[in-house]
């Protein structure tokens, strides 16, 4: 039974997308080629309270594909499966396929 993690306050926990190893005519890539660092929302947290006791959500949702800063964010390992735990305010941004 797989567990659900639900993160607390304006927590946000993403599953890293790893960029491919090699093109689709079977090139490998070097390491060190340009990587786009970007993960898939898993999971997000209702977000922070204000002192006068309003929420404020969290700017992603679950699915989301989000710009991840090159470093941060804590590992967090569930069923046998590497996730990472960002603030709301450390995700750069979202990706869209327009």
């Amino acid at each position: 039974m797989a567990k659900r993690f639900i993160p607390t306050l304006n927590r946000i926990l993403v599953e890293k997308i790893l960029p491919p190893s090699k093109t689709t005519a079977g090139i490998l890539l070097p390491e060190s080629s340009a990587k786009l660092n970007s993960g898939k929302v898993i999971s997000a947290g209702p977000g922070l309270r204000t002192n006068e006791g309003k929420t404020i959500p969290t700017s992603v949702k679950e699915g989301d594909t989000v710009l991840l800063p090159e470093y941060g964010g804590t590992q967090v390992k569930l069923d046998d499966k590497e996730y990472f735990l960002y603030r709301d305010e450390d995700i750069l941004g979202t990706l869209h396929d327009n």
